[in-house]
């Protein structure tokens, strides 16, 4: 009597199909995977966690827009915030940490953003804008690790209030476009200087 083979798709299947098909399901598993462990990254309290890698400037690459006129967020600096640069000139650099691109330019050309350094054994944490291709900063103020601060970004008509905490400072705004079309800005290290080790920022949006 002869029996039926009950694996006959894999029998009759050529070893160069057999492997594309585990070639297919590996890449499939690795996409799987990659989903799960960026949903990860945002903990039960809704902070996802920014890491900056060592030899790297930036955290994310993701494209993400928005119309709005107020960006409101809390942040947690851990002690991987600790650095000193690999030349003293470098360590008054600020960081980036979070903000939007404005006017409907490119973020290099027009831009806001909270910034951030380690220096003089604290850290700060200061404004940073682009205007027409040049950048300024000021230090608002330093904070504590492992603290939840509060940040927020006010786009008024000619000005940007930005707050940390409770303190408050007004800068100009280079335009007065109420609800123009700006991009996310990640957190980036440098700077000229790249990440010396890994750091690690929680971001919760508000």
């Amino acid at each position: 009597m002869k029996r039926k083979d009950k694996n006959i798709i894999r029998s009759q299947m050529s070893p160069i199909h057999a492997s594309l098909l585990a070639i297919g399901w590996l890449f499939v598993a690795l996409f799987l995977l990659g989903v799960f462990s960026s949903c990860k990254k945002i903990d039960e309290n809704g902070f996802r966690t920014y890491t900056i890698k060592e030899g790297k400037h930036k955290s994310r690459t993701r494209y993400k827009t928005t119309k709005t006129n107020h960006l409101q967020f809390q942040a947690i600096f851990d002690e991987s915030a600790i650095y000193t640069s690999q030349d003293p000139a470098n360590q008054y650099d600020v960081n980036k940490l979070y903000g939007l691109s404005d006017c409907g330019n490119d973020h290099t050309e027009t831009s806001i953003r909270f910034g951030w350094r380690w220096l003089n054994d604290s850290l700060e944490i200061l404004w940073f804008k682009h205007t027409n291709n040049n950048f300024s900063f000021a230090k608002i103020k330093s904070i504590d690790f492992n603290e939840i601060v509060n940040f927020g970004i006010q786009f008024d008509t000619d000005y940007y209030y930005m707050s940390v905490g409770a303190e408050t400072v007004t800068i100009s705004r280079p335009c007065n476009q109420s609800s123009n079309r700006k991009y996310f800005l990640w957190p980036y290290f440098g700077g000229n200087e790249t990440a010396p080790h890994d750091i690690k920022i929680k971001i919760k949006d508000l």
